[in-house]
């Protein structure tokens, strides 16, 4: 694939025979195969090995002056079976609503009417016990589970299925991220809901809509009888109180859920704690109950170092890893009684954007500075500074090789991905091309070889990111550095992660940004990004519902036409045809580069031994996690046993 780099080690892998793309699984020790002590890698981890035991005792003195050891935490672990996992970040909100961020709880804590495996993409039974779609594609009648119920006991109901579209997803007062993926066609009409028999639901849409059970049956129902209130009750300035409902200052115990496990406890920046939901509707084959495990800790470790101390030391079960604790632990892997996953390139994308936002406020005042909004409407702007981005090496030196370029929205795994060699255009690391767009756009070159416009302006602009992790330490520094070359200043900027979406989503102050999105295998879940009032079309985004209009805001034909393909091939039914729909979709966002798409890491895991039923996906939805009502955990004898069979 273009733009892929064989970092040393990676080609001494390749030496011994190994498949990079499935690296982990058949990754061993030969005896008689040892890495040359000249390779990077090896310095690379020595070092990194050092700084390891550095921060061990500096985490291990932290620690005793709070009085929380992990020895104190994992005797009280002892107590009850439970499983623990790093996460990185606090949960941003407990309203499934609301939501938009990850990681997040709602996948521990509700179902949908269906379900999706995402290792087979095959779609069961959850909520529902079954549906029936009609021969002209505009309806599902969804039949509930008898005698489902709420992790507070009380019934779920149509009803309930009901409320949670017609009251809270398609409610014109509640900006509910998700809303765009239930538009159907060119108008962006909403199914219509309701209830027709005691356990029977019924969708009915206006034209054929491909992902349309992916859809409405994958969202989680919410509780009536815990929110109606809520959403029908207005504050003093006339919103829903529902928009501030079940914020994380809410006792997690008050939120009502469906799915394996239900919130018990939280302390911000140490844990969150879950127990096994004993209403849930789910048994195993046997009719045993699951989930099998009682007690689920999301213990929240903002340090990627301290996270992998942790694990090493026993006191997490689960870990996210990245490229550069990947050769450490793998030398570790039958000494820790653990096992690295590797799933491929996830789903994920990562990107730098520019605020093409031509429009003004009320007041007048532009929402972009017009110098700089100038450059960032011209695509030769945009493009140039593809060309100037060092992709290779920030693949090669950050992520060890372990993943590939990043050149489209629709991951690779996705059936209507278009690869470059069927024409997706790509952006080869450039210089030289970087400058020849740039003259050509009218900027010229001062005798200190920064970059001047035509009305004699220094090019220079802030980048915003999110605090924390390599975007903040490293990618965003090399960013820099790649446009220092070609004469342009970028101004890095690092926020905290709420004060960076007050920028993106309300005040839309901000020129430049590093983020990223997560996404699945269906194209249409994107189509919030691509509706021109979309709310991730962070790129131009119009004002959302409460929020105070924008004045002569103007959206470009290629805006326009991205948007239009999206919406034709949701209800396209043939799949070559949509195949061919979103393959023009991703050319003309490869030609324009709203998103200048960065590197798609592999999703790699380690997990200990004691955790059985492990199903590692690459899909960035709690990759081990995804199938947690099937986990259970292994006592010492059962390892034992499993070993010498």
């Amino acid at each position: 694939m273009p733009g892929r780099v064989k970092h040393p080690w990676v080609q001494w892998f390749r030496e011994q025979r190994f498949s990079v793309q499935r690296l982990i699984p058949r990754f061993g020790r030969p005896a008689n195969v040892q890495p040359h002590p000249d390779q990077p890698w090896l310095r690379w981890s020595m070092q990194r090995l050092a700084r390891v035991a550095i921060a061990l005792v500096l985490t291990l003195g932290a620690i005793g002056f709070s009085g929380c050891s992990l020895d104190t935490f994992k005797v009280e672990s002892a107590q009850v079976p439970r499983l623990i996992i790093a996460a990185s970040t606090d949960p941003k909100s407990f309203n499934y609503a609301l939501n938009q961020s990850f990681p997040n709880v709602f996948s521990f804590i509700y179902d949908g009417l269906v379900g999706q495996n995402p290792i087979t993409n095959e779609i069961y039974p959850a909520l529902a016990e079954s549906w029936e779609i009609s021969d002209n594609n505009l309806q599902i009648t969804f039949t509930l589970k008898e005698d489902l119920q709420w992790s507070d006991g009380e019934p779920l109901t149509a009803e309930d299925v009901v409320f949670s579209f017609n009251e809270v997803y398609l409610n014109p007062e509640i900006p509910v991220p998700i809303r765009d993926a239930f538009r159907i066609g060119q108008a962006g009409s909403f199914p219509q809901v309701e209830q027709v028999g005691d356990r029977q639901i019924q969708f009915t849409i206006i034209e054929p809509f491909a992902p349309f059970l992916e859809y409405i049956g994958g969202t989680p129902i919410l509780p009536a009888h815990a929110l109606r209130t809520a959403v029908q009750t207005k504050d003093e300035d006339g919103q829903p109180l529902f928009l501030s409902t079940w914020g994380t200052d809410t006792d997690p115990r008050r939120v009502i859920g469906n799915g394996p496990y239900r919130m018990v406890s939280y302390s911000p920046s140490q844990r969150l704690v879950f127990e096994r939901n004993p209403y849930y509707w789910q048994t195993d084959d046997q009719g045993q109950p699951q989930p099998y495990i009682e007690q689920f800790i999301w213990q929240i470790v903002e340090s990627p170092d301290t996270s992998l101390i942790q694990f090493r030391s026993g006191g997490v079960d689960m870990l996210d890893i990245s490229a550069q604790t990947f050769m450490l632990l793998k030398r570790e892997e039958e000494r820790g009684n653990f096992t690295i996953y590797e799933g491929g390139p996830d789903s994920s994308t990562f990107f730098v954007c520019f605020n093409l936002n031509q429009a003004s406020r009320q007041n007048g005042t532009p929402v972009v500075d017009p110098i700089k909004s100038a450059w960032f409407n011209d695509v030769r702007f945009r493009q140039a500074v593809a060309h100037a981005i060092n992709r290779p090496k920030m693949l090669n030196n950050v992520f060890l090789g372990l993943g590939e370029t990043l050149n489209s929205p629709i991951p690779v795994a996705s059936p209507f991905y278009l690869s470059p060699e069927e024409g997706l255009p790509v952006y080869d690391y450039d210089p030289e091309r970087s400058r020849q767009l740039l003259q050509d756009a009218g900027f010229t070159y001062n005798a200190a070889n920064q970059l001047i416009d035509a009305s004699g302006n220094r090019v220079r602009f802030r980048m915003i990111t999110n605090t924390g992790g390599r975007v903040a330490t490293v990618i965003g520094p090399q960013i820099g550095e790649d446009l220092a070359a070609i004469g342009i200043q970028v101004d890095f900027q690092a926020l905290e992660f709420n004060t960076l979406l007050e920028r993106l989503r309300n005040t839309l102050d901000w020129d430049a940004y590093i983020g990223g999105i997560t996404g699945g295998l269906e194209p249409h879940g994107s189509s919030t990004i691509w509706s021109l009032d979309g709310s991730l079309h962070t790129f131009n985004r119009q004002p959302q519902p409460g929020q105070e209009p924008l004045v002569d805001q103007t959206f470009a034909d290629w805006e326009q036409a991205i948007a239009d393909l999206f919406v034709q091939g949701g209800r396209e039914l043939d799949l070559e045809r949509r195949k061919e729909i979103y393959g023009q979709a991703q050319v003309l966002i490869q030609e324009n580069l709203p998103f200048i798409y960065l590197i798609n890491p592999y999703g790699l895991g380690a997990v200990r031994n004691t955790i059985e039923g492990v199903n590692y996906s690459a899909i960035p939805n709690w990759r081990s996690l995804w199938n947690i009502n099937e986990l259970r955990l292994l006592d010492t004898s059962e390892i034992v046993a499993q070993e010498r069979s």
